[in-house]
């Protein structure tokens, strides 16, 4: 695990099979304090369409994902429930 810093926000950088992945929770702690960090992340992904993509990303490089786990989020994603 690697930090970066980008525009005064330090971000962790974790690497697993030769592919870097960001943390999108410390990006969001650069535009709001950490206790809104969730919130900020919550809203991001709150319709089903945006949803719908790292749903269909894991499917296709997960073999441990839990499809029918995250079938639960999906259909309920937009409908405010």
């Amino acid at each position: 695990m690697t930090k970066i810093t980008v525009q005064n926000t330090e971000i962790t950088v974790l690497s697993h099979n030769d592919k870097n992945y960001i943390s999108l929770t410390d990006m969001a702690n650069g535009k709001q304090s950490e206790s809104r960090a969730a919130d900020v992340i919550k809203n991001r992904i709150r319709t089903r369409y945006t949803i719908e993509f790292p749903g269909t990303w894991e499917m296709i490089h997960n073999p441990n994902f839990k499809v029918v786990e995250f079938d639960h989020f999906r259909m309920q994603a937009g409908t405010g429930a």
